[in-house]
């Protein structure tokens, strides 16, 4: 693990974060107490989904444009 002061980090910011995508892990420090660790994210494998691999696998029974409520029973409808 590497170690650095608040300038040393802020100045050398880039190379810092070169470093942690190699996975090295810093240490940032404040009158020698550490604050803060960077370190790497570990990335998930890649996406394996495949688009339209569940196509034709659902059914749909009635009318997707209908309201699944009848109107006549919508209370925001009702005139008072």
């Amino acid at each position: 693990m590497k170690i650095a002061n608040i300038a040393e980090f802020k100045n050398k910011l880039s190379e810092y974060l070169a470093l942690v995508d190699q996975g090295e892990e810093i240490e940032v420090r404040k009158y020698n107490i550490p604050i803060a660790r960077v370190v790497p994210i570990h990335q998930a494998g890649t996406n394996r989904t495949r688009l339209g691999c569940g196509r034709g696998t659902v059914q749909i029974l009635g009318d997707l444009t209908e309201p699944l409520v009848p109107p006549d029973s919508w209370e925001m409808l009702i005139e008072e």
